[in-house]
């Protein structure tokens, strides 16, 4: 899949009035919401985080339920099952899917995540698992990525109920946007670092969507595009600060994954992965990076760029670029699984 060509500086970012509107709005809460001490207002948070419940009965061809699988530290997930798609003689992948908010906001039952994975189960088709992994700051690092491993485990372990028997867990994709593709891969490394032998699941592909890493030196676009929506230089620098543990620093393994002490990844069985990149994206040549290391570290990976879009832009339904974005994964998801079935 070829890469488009960068903005340049003299182009502005152009989007609808309500999409507008609505990264206004998602950006000032951000902002009004976490602290200089290093703290989040949750209370208050929680009443402007517009939450969607599950539906065991299917709405638009879609039906979710929530599952849990360790109340001890709120560790559970929303399972989105398609019901409009013929499965009586075919199977269907299971899409294990993190959410985006910096680590520390939102989670699978925020209307947009909810309304994104209804989409992806509908569309791809695919089951979709999308894991309410515990926020910093008050869960620093490792504890999203343990709980990310930990999903995987369980589903390894369990024979759910709720899943149906057409899911088929040989045929797993680990995908994010944002801080949960940093999980993503982080969760694919401990996976395949720690030769863990799972006895159903096997990952075949991963979805990275514009996937937050950071570091200690500052990139030419994180500097272009310091004030972007959303993800902002000084937003960015908090959402470490409170993520990482006490006196590291940005080029810690799990922010700067290609960077001086970057895992050395490439004797693991890590999966081929699709990289998607935003122009207006601060964040976008580290994720460049990030799919430059993959390809020097001997694994399959493809790049996907959208010149004229800023971060997290395919959670807006209302940009035709969203839905290109959920057919190129569901092409991806197409190939890998085919492929799979070939071996």
């Amino acid at each position: 899949m070829s890469a488009n060509n960068k903005p340049s500086d003299s182009h502005s970012l152009v989007l609808p009035w309500k999409t507008r509107i609505s990264v206004s709005a998602l950006s000032a809460v951000t902002d009004f919401f976490r602290r200089s001490d290093g703290t989040v207002n949750r209370h208050i948070l929680s009443l402007l985080d517009v939450k969607a419940s599950p539906n065991p009965n299917p709405v638009k061809g879609v039906k979710s339920s929530d599952i849990m699988v360790d109340p001890s530290r709120n560790l559970w997930f929303r399972l989105f099952v398609p019901t409009d798609t013929d499965t009586t003689t075919t199977s269907l992948p299971v899409v294990i899917f993190f959410h985006g908010g910096g680590f520390t906001f939102l989670s699978p039952s925020s209307f947009a995540y909810d309304a994104v994975c209804r989409r992806f189960a509908r569309k791809l088709p695919a089951v979709v698992i999308s894991v309410n992994y515990r926020l910093s700051p008050e869960h620093r690092y490792p504890s999203q990525y343990d709980d990310g491993f930990d999903v995987i485990q369980y589903l390894d372990r369990s024979k759910l109920k709720q899943l149906p028997d057409f899911a088929d867990l040989s045929k797993c994709f680990l995908a994010g946007d944002s801080a949960g593709a940093n999980l993503a891969h982080n969760v694919a490394v401990r996976a395949s670092r720690e030769g863990f032998q799972f006895r159903v699941v096997k990952i075949i592909g991963l979805i990275s969507i514009q996937p937050f890493f950071g570091g200690e030196e500052r990139t030419d676009s994180e500097i272009r595009l310091r004030k972007s929506p959303i993800v902002s230089l000084e937003r960015t620098d908090w959402l470490w600060k409170v993520f990482l543990p006490q006196g590291s620093d940005k080029d810690h393994e799990a922010v700067n994954v290609s960077g001086p002490k970057a895992v050395d990844i490439s004797g693991l069985e890590y999966p081929e992965t699709v990289v998607f990149v935003g122009g207006f994206d601060p964040l976008q040549d580290r994720q460049r990076s990030y799919y430059e290391w993959l390809k020097k570290s001997g694994k399959q990976a493809r790049l996907i760029e959208y010149p004229n879009m800023m971060h997290a832009f395919y959670v807006f339904p209302e940009l035709p670029e969203s839905s290109q974005l959920i057919a190129q994964v569901k092409d991806f998801v197409s190939y890998k699984c085919k492929t799979s079935n070939s071996q």
